[in-house]
């Protein structure tokens, strides 16, 4: 199953495909997938089934190696569906969150997974799938963001992947969160997570001034950026 949000009328629209994060749902982040709808694109959410907080069993990680294909997957069923004359496939947005955002990384820069339809990428608290290597040359544009007191995915995690990827690139370190709460519910941070994703991608899929992003994402004493556009 995939939820889908989109604009009323209009388009084409950019397309955001965004993978949760395990033992959750896409309806654990509905603010932020609204505000991106809001925003003018075209938000689809898959539920995977292995690791989403209902599946039969309980949730397990045994099949995040999969969900990048799970990902492609949803872009190509979206390009050729009922919605398929509101997206711009020349426009596409990955996003995750935790081990979701291990997918997100995966299916836009991790040879074995790329998919080369994704022009931008949002990766939230995540980490590389062993085994990956190099960043590819030309890759997408990468946002990577990080609570500095998250103990479920370490920081040092993004650092990893961060210094590895290829340029352009930002780091968005959330001062003080933890691992869920700034991208679900709490304040200022979630707010400040909704106009920086929304302004990085409204650079690079919209062409509006780089300047609105990095406006947006240096709060003082909440954020530290790290642009190397």
């Amino acid at each position: 199953m995939t939820v889908v949000r989109y604009p009323r009328s209009g388009g084409p629209y950019p397309l955001i495909v965004f993978a949760h994060g395990f033992a959750l749902t896409p309806a654990a982040y509905d603010r932020l997938l609204r505000y991106w709808a809001r925003a003018g694109y075209v938000v689809a959410a898959p539920v995977f089934p292995h690791e989403n907080a209902n599946a039969p069993g309980g949730p397990t990680q045994s099949d995040l190696p999969n969900e990048p294909r799970d990902i492609s997957v949803v872009i190509s069923r979206l390009l050729t569906g009922v919605l398929a004359d509101r997206i711009d496939p020349a426009r596409i947005a990955v996003a995750g969150h935790s081990d979701g955002a291990v997918a997100a990384l995966a299916v836009a820069y991790d040879r074995r997974h790329r998919d080369r339809r994704i022009d931008a990428a949002i990766v939230l608290s995540g980490a590389t799938l062993p085994g990956m290597g190099a960043f590819p040359v030309g890759g997408p544009p990468l946002l990577a963001t990080q609570g500095t007191a998250d103990t479920t995915n370490a920081p040092s995690n993004t650092e990893a992947y961060f210094d590895r990827a290829r340029r352009p690139k930002f780091l968005l370190w959330l001062v003080g969160a933890s691992h869920l709460p700034p991208y679900t519910e709490e304040e200022p941070q979630l707010g400040v997570v909704e106009r920086a994703t929304t302004a990085f991608l409204g650079h690079y899929l919209k062409q509006q001034p780089l300047r609105l992003f990095e406006e947006s994402a240096r709060r003082a004493g909440i954020t530290r950026l790290i642009a190397e556009p």
